[in-house]
């Protein structure tokens, strides 16, 4: 099954853009690698060797440590995109991911965005 072109896409070469993103709103990278972490259950040295690897956005979910279940709270759009509706399970992990960075950007407090059931 031919997937979207991002799913093959090295993680180191969006996480910048993440982290950009985040800055220019006065927030800072340690938030975007706690959001991260949460999501996947990576610790700072496993997320540190993933971008370090070049692994794509397959290998870094396939290969995370421990996925949150409480990502599935999140809903609403991101780039047009309602995050609920999304099908393929790799697109909607990483629109999980825009979602979550796209809230930090706007100033959400880090306690709401990473949602607890």
């Amino acid at each position: 099954m031919a997937g979207h072109r991002i799913f093959a896409m090295p993680f180191a070469k969006v996480y910048p853009a993440y982290v950009a993103k985040a800055e220019r709103k006065g927030r800072t990278r340690q938030e975007v690698d706690a959001i991260i972490r949460w999501q996947t259950g990576y610790e700072e040295a496993g997320l540190a060797a993933a971008l370090a690897d070049g692994r794509d956005f397959t290998a870094f979910y396939a290969q995370a440590p421990a996925m949150n279940p409480d990502r599935m709270l999140v809903t609403g759009r991101v780039c047009g995109v309602q995050v609920e509706a999304v099908n393929d399970p790799l697109m909607r992990e990483i629109r999980v991911l825009d979602k979550l960075v796209d809230e930090l950007a706007k100033g959400r407090a880090m306690e709401k965005i990473l949602r607890r059931a």
